[in-house]
């Protein structure tokens, strides 16, 4: 095959470089790899800390994506504020959202993290919807289209 991909999905994997060997061994031209590499200025870090401290630990970075595949080129790919794919930071202009049970359980962050985090995390949340305090400290984000969380595109282009 010409390419391998992988979205959004290689914090999971328990072998990361043999994973990433695979990727380049089936692979005859690209290896294409949907990742982050920060959450650090996320807001949502403000009310789950856990989730920016686990995905700190579990996610690759550049240099590990070198030694597993040679030279690699990293671009950005902001989110879309109307994005509708559910990953961790698709609700970034919609804060509300992740009071939902449901969007929450669709992204696996969420499952890393303790209950009693979750729990206190919604509450202070909720909290500051209703009083106003996130839009004060938040409220730029509406005039934008798009926001960089982080979320990088890395492809390695590879040598016959």
């Amino acid at each position: 095959m010409d390419a391998s991909l992988a979205v959004l999905t290689i914090h999971h994997w328990p072998d990361r470089v043999r994973g990433l060997a695979e990727m380049r061994r089936i692979a005859k031209k690209r290896v294409v790899i949907l990742t982050h590499f920060h959450l650090a200025s996320f807001w949502l870090g403000e009310y789950f800390p856990g989730i920016r401290e686990i995905d700190h630990e579990i996610f690759p970075t550049l240099a590990d994506f070198e030694r597993a595949l040679g030279p690699v080129c990293v671009s950005a790919v902001p989110v879309p504020h109307d994005c509708i794919d559910g990953f961790l930071g698709a609700y970034w202009r919609r804060p509300g959202a992740y009071l939902d049970a449901n969007v929450r359980s669709a992204i696996s962050s969420f499952a890393k993290i303790s209950q009693t985090e979750i729990a206190t995390g919604l509450e202070r949340l909720r909290f500051d919807l209703d009083s106003g305090a996130w839009e004060a400290r938040h409220g730029a984000l509406f005039g934008l289209d798009a926001l960089d969380l982080g979320y990088r595109l890395v492809v390695a282009e590879l040598r016959a």
